[in-house]
């Protein structure tokens, strides 16, 4: 499946960018989400390489997915960042109980210009949603080389830029 990813209408994209997504699971329970990036006019700020977990990649370009509980409010919280670090949370509800999630393998993102793939663990989601379906935010922040940001996603709530919130889960994983 592939869909394209809207800006939030406050903060628009740079100049010709847009961001699309495709997404599968495979069969040894990993999510792969190819993000497909289109910057003619080379406007977005690639952050430097780095590897491991690190917090406040948001705070930057980055590519994220949320994956929530059809049947309660936790959900998990998974930032890629195209320099090769990320981070993984868990929620017990909107915004509240926010910790580390432990994962057995780290999440992989890779490429570079128009493709990024990111690769996510799903066998600890079970423990924290139950079991699939759940529900699937994918989203992204980009950093352009003015220093402005945009936020992408599938939809958007009302109001201000808010990946948490129950109207960006607007896919169904599983």
């Amino acid at each position: 499946m592939s869909q394209h990813l809207q800006t939030h209408p406050a903060f628009p994209g740079p100049t010709g960018v847009s961001l699309s997504v495709s997404w599968s699971i495979s069969q040894n329970q990993t999510l792969t989400i190819a993000y497909h990036v289109a910057d003619p006019g080379n406007r977005i700020l690639w952050p430097a390489p780095a590897q491991g977990r690190s917090d406040g990649l948001w705070q930057h370009t980055c590519f994220e997915a949320f994956i929530g509980s059809t049947t309660g409010p936790a959900y998990a919280e998974f930032n890629l960042a195209p320099s090769g670090a990320w981070a993984a949370y868990a929620f017990d509800d909107y915004r509240s109980g926010m910790r580390d999630l432990a994962v057995s393998r780290d999440p992989q993102i890779a490429g570079a210009g128009g493709l990024w793939t990111a690769t996510i663990p799903l066998a600890e989601l079970n423990a924290l949603l139950g079991p699939a379906p759940w529900r699937l935010a994918i989203t992204a922040v980009i950093e352009a080389r003015d220093g402005a940001r945009s936020y992408w996603s599938l939809a958007h709530p009302p109001g201000k830029p808010d990946f948490h919130h129950p109207d960006c889960f607007a896919a169904r994983l599983g």
